[in-house]
């Protein structure tokens, strides 16, 4: 019999109730207890879809309550040392002070889980690093699900994939030698949920899908020569790329099975053609919306039952953590657009897929025929559907100018035309573009959506709160000020509902990070813009004040990144697509008199491809698309581009070919690790490195601010830098986001008048 299983589950809940629970607790509205007790309702739910979805194992231990790499910072006792706290004893206050900081502490850094949207908390490892075991929190998870009835497989990440997305603090030395202390403590996590009775676990090592270095590669035999002493099966887990290169490894290490991405990366299949333990394939799509054609998966999978018999499990590729929950509850999109519906599987329709797979294989098509039909008529409507592709789009894309991405003067000439009308003071403040959310703005808007305020109060609304946000800043001193976005939801659905080619959904919430959530716009056609964006609301707060006002656009690759893109023409074509729709809002823009805008790419270095050989070919049509969204601007507008959470090091020469006037990255986490890179590669532009963490309430010291900004001088030239927050300011409240801003200006203007 084929198996059935998940890699994880989403964990905010179908209505996102762990985000609402989590943020009521921090606000001291909800009882520890009473979290507690939401999260295993939760958790008991999860378990319950895999089970009814005909599921062997339902996964434990990937419920977390911010971030599942935090958890296991805690399993192993890897918490950072500057805490103070004892991970054995860790209460859930002192847990989320590691994510979020505290007064005397700043959150762990956090970056991007490989190429996708979420973020994990990355490890902080010193030489001097005590490992630890405390496996309550996947024991505690087990337990529950056996009590509720459930078979259940514990879920972990891997021990090299653990060290390696971390980083060294301190004196210097390689975290690599810490996996000799490291793996005893696994054994002992292991050893703890094999004493419970788990019959196999998960290891996650998708680590393996990246160039490690080849003593990494090496240390996977010893490393799982000692795990696989633990009695119960290890199922390692690979998945986002192709472990091919690894085929002889992997068929040698002692595990009892092995899982491979094989949408992602259906080709690595012929490389594990003689596997001959338990082959787990993950078929159905972990990290996107479309629903499967189930006879073509078939396809593939009935040589490898007949070859493989119960060795052969099935799976989604990756965890369904970064898919929503239920396209069963959009009723609002199967009634406005019934046929991309159609095309559209979420987590539970998902493993109901799946459900449907094991039946085909256990039994024959012919005992799921309706099932499979209706997946085929899917599949051939969408391939033949009119309402996907449009003529003039792809005229426009290839009939462009010769050389239209490319600025018409160089920057130094660019950049003293700007300055000239621009007249800003050394160090010129900003912020990044987005002030408060606000209660009242967000039940503006859902007024406004429910119908209950018209078109005109829920403008007057808007322009109320952006002239706040303009009064604010002009209070503060800043030097070039933003409208505040207070009429857009989200950076990048705002500009999804205004483009053509995309659709949206109104429950398709999955987590960005801890109480994080984002809803990505679906992209299922070809993408134009029929009119203006952002204009007025941008013309209206220049109206308002004498300063410079900075538009504010999402660039096209973050568009990318961050919506659920079609998979039917190449992502490149998509964003190129993108790209060209925005440059004509630029334009716009720029005739209305707003000549300094900021399109924003956030998402660029995470689309990189995990293989390094494929880097340069993404690198290419992104950077083209990024700058096809400003072509045709005059040499006095100034582009501004912001960046966060990413590394940059290795692809700066790429990063500088963007050619943004100013570019804004997030530095305050990593003390400014980042802007090193910047100043060693001599990058050639303004820059603006972010001076405090806006991810946190606290209010950073002026010590801390000057601290940072004395780092960046030695980095940069005064006259090029550029003084911001990390972050856009969305989800602070006002009153921290004024005494942030009032120490980042404090610290500015005693700067300047030092340097002058």
């Amino acid at each position: 019999m084929t198996t059935f299983h998940v890699l994880g589950f989403p964990r905010v809940g179908a209505k996102r109730e762990l985000k609402f629970a989590q943020e009521r607790y921090w606000r001291k509205e909800l009882s520890e207890q009473d979290l507690l007790a939401l999260a295993k309702a939760l958790r008991e739910k999860n378990w319950k879809h895999q089970a009814e979805a005909n599921a062997d194992f339902v996964a434990t231990g990937d419920f977390t309550f911010y971030d599942h790499i935090l958890d296991l910072q805690v399993a192993t006792g890897a918490i950072p040392a500057r805490f103070g706290f004892d991970s054995q004893q860790l209460t859930l206050e002192q847990y989320f002070e590691l994510a979020r900081g505290n007064k005397d502490q700043f959150a762990i850094e956090m970056t991007k889980w490989f190429d996708t949207n979420y973020h994990y908390l990355v490890p902080e490892f010193s030489k001097n690093t005590q490992f630890k075991a405390n496996p309550a929190h996947y024991v505690n998870q087990y337990r529950e699900a056996v009590a509720n009835g459930h078979k259940a497989k514990p879920v972990i990440v891997g021990p090299l994939t653990f060290l390696w997305l971390g980083k060294e603090k301190g004196e210097a030395f390689n975290r690599f030698d810490l996996l000799k202390d490291l793996v005893p403590v696994y054994q002992q996590i292991l050893t703890a949920l094999a004493n419970e009775g788990a019959e196999w676990i998960q290891i996650d090592e998708p680590a393996l899908a990246l160039d490690l270095p080849q003593e990494w590669i090496n240390a996977f035999q010893s490393v799982y020569a000692e795990l696989s002493q633990v009695k119960a099966k290890i199922l390692l887990a690979t998945y986002f790329g192709s472990v091919a290169e690894h085929a002889q490894l992997l068929k040698s290490l002692p595990v009892a099975g092995l899982h491979l991405d094989l949408v992602r990366a259906p080709e690595q299949l012929a490389a594990f053609a003689e596997y001959d333990k338990v082959l787990s394939t993950g078929v159905i799509e972990g990290r996107n919306i479309w629903r499967a054609n189930l006879n073509s998966v078939l396809d593939v999978l009935e040589p490898l039952k007949v070859k493989l018999n119960d060795r052969l499990w099935i799976a989604p590729s990756c965890s369904l953590l970064h898919t929503p929950f239920d396209l069963g509850v959009e009723t609002q999109l199967q009634e406005k657009n019934p046929d991309l519906y159609s095309w559209l599987a979420f987590t539970l329709q998902k493993v109901e897929e799946l459900n449907v797979l094991k039946q085909a294989l256990n039994n024959g098509r012919a005992s799921v025929q309706a099932q499979l039909d209706a997946s085929q008529a899917a599949a051939d409507a969408r391939k033949n559907s009119k309402v996907i592709h449009k003529a003039e789009v792809a005229a426009r894309l290839a009939n462009l100018p010769a050389n239209a991405d490319q600025r018409k003067s160089p920057f130094a000439e660019r950049i003293a035309k700007q300055n000239a009308w621009l007249n800003l003071p050394l160090l010129p403040t900003t912020t990044i573009g987005s002030f408060p959310q606000t209660s009242e703005i967000r039940h503006a808007r859902a007024s406004f959506k429910k119908g209950e305020l018209s078109l005109a109060d829920y403008e007057t609304a808007m322009k109320k709160e952006i002239e706040y946000v303009v009064r604010k800043q002009e209070e503060l001193d800043l030097d070039v000020l933003v409208h505040g976005e207070a009429e857009r939801n989200d950076m990048v659905e705002y500009f999804g509902e205004l483009l053509d080619g995309f659709a949206f959904t109104k429950f398709g919430w999955v987590q960005s990070y801890g109480s994080r959530c984002v809803k990505p716009p679906v992209i299922f056609g070809d993408v134009t813009r029929p009119e203006p964006m952002t204009v007025r609301w941008s013309q209206y707060a220049q109206s308002l004040t004498k300063k410079v006002m900075k538009g504010m656009l999402t660039g096209p690759v973050t568009i990318l990144q961050w919506s659920f893109v079609r998979n039917d023409i190449p992502r490149s074509t998509v964003c190129k697509q993108i790209g060209v729709a925005l440059s004509d809002e630029v334009l716009d823009l720029e005739k209305a008199g707003i000549k300094v805008i900021q399109i924003d790419e956030p998402a660029i270095r995470e689309g990189l491809p995990l293989k390094r050989a494929d880097w340069d070919a993404y690198l290419q049509w992104a950077g083209e698309a990024f700058r096809l969204s400003s072509m045709g601007v005059a040499d006095d507008t100034q582009i501004h581009t912001h960046m966060c959470y990413s590394e940059f090091n290795d692809i700066l020469p790429a990063i500088a070919a963007l050619d943004a006037d100013v570019i804004t990255i997030e530095t305050s986490r990593s003390d400014m690790e980042l802007l090193t890179a910047f100043g060693d590669f001599k990058y050639p532009n303004d820059i603006g490195p972010g001076v405090y963490d806006i991810h946190s309430p606290r209010v950073p010291t002026e010590a801390e601010i000057e601290h940072l900004l004395r780092k960046a001088l030695n980095v940069v030239p005064k006259e090029r830098l550029w003084v911001n927050p990390d972050c856009g300011l969305k989800t602070r409240g006002w009153k921290e986001t004024i005494e942030q801003l009032e120490v980042m200006m404090k610290v500015t203007k005693k700067l300047r008048a030092e340097l002058a």
